[in-house]
């Protein structure tokens, strides 16, 4: 990419706040960004080659969201820990395996976009995020789901696609969860705590592709509840006064 192209969207972001240069190729992050850091307030560099994400990025301190889908990132550098006021984050297919200790240091952040990586746990560090509202970490290699998962404040959690046999019955304490998605995993129905159907916020569980059938699912104690929440939360949501559904 030459640098007069380079060169008018760097002026296009200063006025806008948004910077984007997807598809190009990038093997770097580009350090020409570093003279917006008072500006941007989105950078979306997916689509890109980059395998590194350099530690300036802890000093645009006004970032709102950063979307760096498909590129090669491995690793996550600590500074990226700074960005207070980030509230999305989207690495879709990158090869992480794990985030940086001190990512529940951002504290603003509310969506979470980590699907097709190579993590093989759910993050600890998800679970000191207060305002986190959407957890993708569907197409990684997770095989359980540890019981530090009762203190995720998420309102959704997806785990498709990964290899998780085993939940911890915790995961039913978490106080704002209510879609949990499982599809396509290795679960037993004996691994799936029942405490999901009879005490718990969930209202939406997605368990299709697993190694038990729907219908033996529906014969559990407590299946009943679970669809009484289901239809208690579509109601909420499609008959808001003022809304149409």
């Amino acid at each position: 990419m030459g640098n007069s192209a380079l060169k008018a969207h760097l002026e296009t972001a200063q006025k806008t706040g948004v910077f984007q240069l997807t598809g190009k190729g990038l093997t770097e992050f580009p350090e020409e960004l570093q003279k917006l850091t008072s500006n941007l307030r989105t950078i979306d560099l997916s689509n890109n080659k980059i395998e590194l994400l350099p530690p300036l990025i802890g000093k645009f301190s006004f970032l709102k969201s950063l979307v760096l889908n498909n590129n090669k990132l491995t690793v996550l550098p600590e500074e990226l820990c700074r960005l207070k006021k980030l509230e999305t984050l989207h690495l879709n297919g990158n090869h992480l395996r794990q985030l940086p200790a001190a990512f529940g240091q951002l504290s603003a952040l509310k969506t979470l976009n980590l699907s097709g990586n190579q993590l093989r746990t759910v993050p600890t560090q998800l679970c000191g995020l207060r305002h986190l509202d959407v957890v993708d970490l569907s197409k990684n290699q997770i095989q359980n789901v540890p019981d530090s998962v009762g203190e995720l404040q998420a309102i959704e959690l997806n785990l498709n696609q990964n290899q998780i046999s085993q939940i911890s019955v915790q995961i039913s304490h978490c106080p704002r969860l209510k879609v949990l998605r499982l599809e396509e995993n290795c679960l037993e129905l004996s691994m799936l705590p029942q405490s999901i159907l009879s005490d718990s916020q969930i209202s939406l569980l997605a368990v299709e592709g697993n190694l038990f059938e729907i219908k033996k699912l529906r014969e559990l104690e407590g299946y009943d509840k679970l669809q009484r929440r289901s239809l208690r939360d579509f109601v909420l949501v499609v008959c808001i006064p003022g809304k149409k559904s």
